[in-house]
């Protein structure tokens, strides 16, 4: 059974740093790629990030580039998303997502993903 759980949600103010992670079970985890969507209230789940099996390329929204990064720990089966410079606008249920066969033209695509986690709040006070 595949459990995707993520962690390190909260409350932080404007400006302020969080690190997400996504702790993978019941998968061969470097083989997988994984997502990051984020989705606020009254609006649809949009795509913040992704990276790949290995690590070597990462992919973001226009709007946390420069902020956002993914990483990944293949030998502990976690992803990570390293949120800085967080903005109001940030504030969202912030969900990973892992497949095994999403590419570059899929991998923004929240249906693309065959395993999803529970979420976690992320809350930016301005």
């Amino acid at each position: 059974q595949v459990q995707l759980v993520e962690s390190g949600g909260g409350l932080v103010q404007a400006g302020g740093s969080l690190r997400l992670s996504c702790a993978a079970s019941g998968l061969t985890f470097s083989r997988y790629v994984m997502g990051w969507f984020r989705q606020a209230p009254g609006k649809e789940r949009e795509f913040v990030a992704a990276i790949n099996w290995s690590g070597r390329n990462t992919y973001y929204a226009d709007s946390v580039k420069g902020r956002f990064t993914c990483s990944r720990d293949n030998a502990k089966n976690t992803a990570y998303l390293q949120m800085n410079s967080l903005k109001p606008e940030d504030t969202a249920v912030y969900s990973c997502a892992a497949d095994f066969s999403v590419d570059g033209a899929t991998m923004k695509v929240p249906m693309e993903y065959d395993f999803w986690g529970q979420g976690t709040q992320v809350t930016v006070s301005s």
